[in-house]
């Protein structure tokens, strides 16, 4: 279900998880409100930003290292299992949208509809979203919902952290001063802000296309993919509505037949 922790991408793992400590040292040892909590035994704002942060890590490392839903070779012999079988096609109308599952060009496995084959991770995956360089690992179906928690908690750190960093700044009678005592703190807060506001466009575009019950990779190529380029410009055929999709999203665990929910012959997860 994981991949190995030293396999591709453990240096961006490793600067990511560096990085987060150093700005959280930082934010202890400067006179910042953490500190002075910390300073006046007052700890229940420094124990709950550090199990913040520490949360925030292992979400990290939990999507990074998780199965995103490859398709294996040995599901090769399931291949009409989600969806729609041959029979059940051939009693399907003939139509634009009847689309029998394609086979992957690359690692030749039968494709359930929503899936692609990564270039980078070099497997397919079953509702491929996107290939993801921060965690270096694909997003889809198995770790879609744990990466989209991940940015809203990891927006909460960002964000907390950079009002801790803001109280730290102390005065000084002149420039010079100001900026050797405050130096470190006046690097950091720019980094905070944009970390802070690139994870507010993620969350937002994700639960935006969420609450629509479409991907990334469907919402940038929708001209390109089978399945939706004979769709109208704002014909979405897994919409279910967005308390629907939303519900089905965060709440319903494992594989879905899109094929199913696709020629609405029902969405009964498998």
């Amino acid at each position: 279900m994981f991949k190995n922790v030293f396999g591709s991408g453990f240096l961006v793992r490793t600067a990511h998880v560096v990085l987060t400590w150093i700005i959280t040292l930082i934010l202890f040892l400067y006179d910042t409100e953490l500190r002075k909590q910390e300073e006046t035994g007052q700890l229940l704002q420094p124990v709950l930003f550090v199990l913040l942060v520490l949360l925030s890590v292992l979400l990290y490392f939990a999507v990074s290292l998780m199965d995103p839903g490859f398709i294996l070779a040995e599901d090769s012999d399931l291949q009409f299992t989600l969806g729609v079988t041959e029979e059940q096609q051939d009693m399907i109308p003939p139509s634009t949208k009847s689309l029998r599952q394609r086979r992957c060009g690359h690692c030749l496995l039968q494709q359930p509809m929503r899936s692609k084959h990564c270039q980078t991770c070099q497997h397919c995956v079953r509702r491929y979203d996107h290939h993801c360089p921060w965690i270096e690992n694909c997003v889809g179906e198995r770790n879609h919902r744990w990466f989209v928690l991940y940015l809203a908690v990891q927006l909460l750190v960002l964000l907390w952290g950079l009002h801790i960093a803001w109280t730290g700044f102390s005065h000084a009678p002149s420039w010079s001063p100001w900026l050797r005592s405050n130096g470190v703190l006046l690097a950091v807060c720019p980094l905070l802000a944009l970390l802070a506001l690139i994870v507010l466009l993620l969350l937002g575009s994700h639960l935006y296309l969420i609450s629509m019950n479409i991907t990334t990779w469907e919402f940038m190529s929708r001209h390109r993919i089978s399945y939706l380029k004979h769709c109208g410009a704002d014909e979405n055929p897994f919409d279910r509505g967005a308390a629907r999709n939303l519900w089905g999203f965060f709440c319903e665990w494992g594989s879905v037949a899109w094929e199913q929910v696709y020629f609405r012959e029902g969405s009964d997860p498998v």
